[in-house]
């Protein structure tokens, strides 16, 4: 990207403003990061690889379009492919890849995985139609299970990582010991319908895919850079105003990518240095853009893979997940956008000059970039068509639009826009040659959510056919007894913990199994008890000492990785706390209530939000001593809880904080 021209209001002379490069980025995103660890294409392979990711896309589109494949049928196809995809894009190990190269090792783990869920998919009909007995008996659809399973778990070290594989060999053990034999746990994990083959596997090949899909077609127009500009023209020229701008462009752009790390890259590759040359600590830019980053997989209308599994799970439409989750979505946000303006106030820092910012009217004549976003919006909310189809003519409205794109003008407008530092990086025209590019690229996104949803199969078959999810129930609803909080918090800590390094999918998996039915046994509605265990799975992101968001926000901020993942943790202090609330209080998902309780349940939430950041910044007006944080973040948590008399309490507190607040500023105070 050429030298950008910089307001030398930004400056501030004590304050480091150099930002990691792309190459620093992308060597500690290898070191962390499983996904971002992939072979090097050059040449006539590179075409070759990129054909095959894409020719996997349209196969995925065309199957959930318009086959009648049996479920298995589809299921082990779409699995044989990505063992195959996961080999060609993942090498054994990290660190530098020889281009051009794939080892015999990896092509015979290649041809052996493959071809076991081939294998399945080729004798479908009769392997459904042989007797229990006739499967475990025999070596040959023993061998073919075990190679599979094998073969699955070693993409998944390569691609995801080891912590979901040692939940994985941990449940496996304990299966073991619990009086299975090898071709049992063998056909279950793999021929049964609560292993591999499950839930997770099931909605992957026919939702996540397309949607992964839609979302690489749609940074392709360029609505990336248009977020953030939006966000720019709105915000950032007011106080601490690039810091706003990282929470609202990347609530934006979160509802295109749903992935944390891939938000955190896109966004705060522009974001982080513009929050740096205002004024914010390396740490506080990097946690900024980690903590709004991860609120994207809760932001409709794409939210994180997971989403998709909960209506599954629940048995209802994604619409309705979609409705439920805009007020703790904004409330999540909100949190986070007054944290950065309390910091802004209290470092005394300023925005950006206006003469530097895209003007709001200019943005109005490429509203047009929403348009895949609005027809699928209004596909998916009316119900009238599938969420494939829905998805799929989402697509087709991007092409168009990118193509509509070099007509208008648009990326020549956007280009120069980013000249000033006020955009990201600007796609090429939209070509032919785009429409590969955005095939290849979904199909290679798709490699790590499948294999992540197939080992989170294994995992889910696991508790089943042990009954351990019934023990954990009865454990966890014996040892909280009638304490609804204590249960929740316990749950809270499963999801913390297994969360940790664990894709966001494969952490739902586990904990819908599990930790969900102990919310609803104790009386959670279960569209609570789900969005319950879902945002603790998200939180782990940017929860230390795994906080894969935080570290690449570190790594572009050139800030300490840890130092920033607590600060990410502080700042998003919200996906801690809503859940508790609509736990306790469904209302704020639309459950059982009336319009008029979830504006006060919003309302009380909000200014408990207020209290909470304001504590937990150690400002307001002026600095706080200790007893007005005291005060101000116990007066946030109990308007926060809902009930009359814990918002009149909070009311109380919070009204005295801000009186000696005044005082103190009165008195003189900074």
């Amino acid at each position: 990207m050429a030298d950008k021209p910089q307001d030398p209001n930004l400056k501030t002379p004590d304050i480091d403003t150099s930002t990691g490069s792309a190459a620093d980025v992308e060597a500690v995103m290898r070191k962390y990061d499983r996904e971002s660890n992939t072979r090097v294409w050059t040449g006539t392979p590179k075409i070759i690889v990129g054909a095959i990711l894409a020719a996997f896309s349209l196969y995925c589109i065309y199957v959930t379009l318009f086959a009648n494949f049996l479920e298995q049928v589809r299921m082990t196809s779409f699995m044989g492919l990505v063992i195959v995809m996961g080999f060609l894009t993942y090498p054994a190990k990290k660190g530098h890849v020889k281009p051009n190269s794939l080892p015999w090792y990896d092509i015979v783990l290649m041809v052996l995985g493959a071809g076991a869920f081939l294998f399945y998919t080729f004798n479908a009909h009769a392997i459904l139609n042989m007797s229990l007995k006739e499967k475990l008996t025999n070596p040959l659809y023993t061998a073919v299970a075990v190679v599979g399973i094998l073969v699955l778990a070693e993409l998944c070290r390569r691609s995801v990582g080891l912590p979901i594989l040692c939940v994985a060999i941990f449940f496996i053990g304990y299966t073991f010991l619990n009086g299975k034999t090898v071709p049992r746990t063998a056909y279950e994990m793999f021929y049964g319908d609560n292993g591999i083959l499950g839930t997770p596997v099931s909605v992957c090949s026919k939702y996540i895919v397309v949607f992964i899909v839609f979302g690489a077609f749609l940074e392709k127009t360029g609505v990336s850079s248009f977020f953030i500009n939006l966000a720019n023209s709105l915000t950032g020229r007011f106080a601490g105003g690039p810091a706003k701008v990282a929470v609202i462009s990347s609530a934006l752009c979160g509802m295109v990518s749903g992935s944390s790390v891939g938000n955190t890259v896109t966004t705060g590759s522009v974001t982080i240095p513009m929050m740096k040359r205002t004024g914010y600590r390396s740490e506080f830019a990097g946690a900024v853009e980690a903590a709004a980053s991860t609120g994207g997989q809760i932001m409709p209308p794409i939210m994180g893979a997971a989403a998709f599994l909960m209506a599954d799970y629940l048995g209802v439409p994604y619409s309705n997940i979609i409705v439920r989750a805009i007020v703790p979505a904004v409330l999540y946000f909100l949190g986070i956008f007054i944290a950065v303006h309390l910091e802004a106030k209290k470092l005394g820092l300023k925005g950006i000059d206006k003469s530097m910012l895209p003007r709001f009217g200019s943005l109005l004549k490429d509203t047009y970039l929403l348009l895949p976003l609005i027809v699928l919006i209004y596909l998916v909310c009316s119900n009238t068509r599938t969420m494939q189809f829905s998805a799929a003519v989402a697509i087709v409205t991007a092409i168009v639009v990118g193509f509509v794109n070099n007509l208008t003008g648009y990326y020549k407008r956007a280009a120069a826009a980013n000249q000033s530092g006020a955009a990201g990086e600007i796609p090429s025209a939209f070509t032919p040659r785009t429409i590969f590019e955005a095939l290849e690229s979904g199909g290679r996104s798709c490699v790590t959510v499948a294999v992540a949803c197939g080992i989170a199969g294994v995992i889910c078959g696991c508790i089943t056919v042990t009954g351990l999810a019934n023990k954990l129930i009865s454990t966890i609803v014996g040892v909280s007894g009638s304490s609804l909080l204590l249960g929740l918090f316990l749950t809270m800590i499963c999801c913390i913990v297994l969360g940790m390094g664990v894709p966001t999918t494969a952490t739902y998996c586990i904990m819908a199994s599990t930790c969900a039915p102990i919310l609803i046994q104790m009386g959670v509605p279960a569209i609570a008890a789900h969005f319950f265990v879902f945002y603790y799975g998200i939180v782990a992101d940017i929860t230390p000492p795994v906080a894969l968001a935080a570290y690449a926000g570190a790594a572009i901020a050139k800030g300490k990785p840890m130092q920033t993942g607590v600060t990410a943790t502080r700042l998003a202090i919200g996906a801690f706390i809503i859940p508790f609330v609509f736990a306790a209080s469904p209302a704020l998902l639309f459950i059982d209530t009336v319009w008029y309780e979830v504006v006060l349940i919003t309302l009380t939430a909000t200014l408990g939000m207020v209290g909470v950041a304001a504590g937990l910044s150690g400002y307001l007006l002026v600095n706080m001593n200790l007893l007005e944080r005291l005060l101000m973040i116990g007066g946030g948590l109990a308007l926060i809880v809902p009930g009359t008399l814990t918002d009149f309490i909070g009311l109380g507190v919070i009204a005295l904080g801000i009186v000696l607040q005044v005082l103190r500023k009165r008195a003189g105070a900074v």
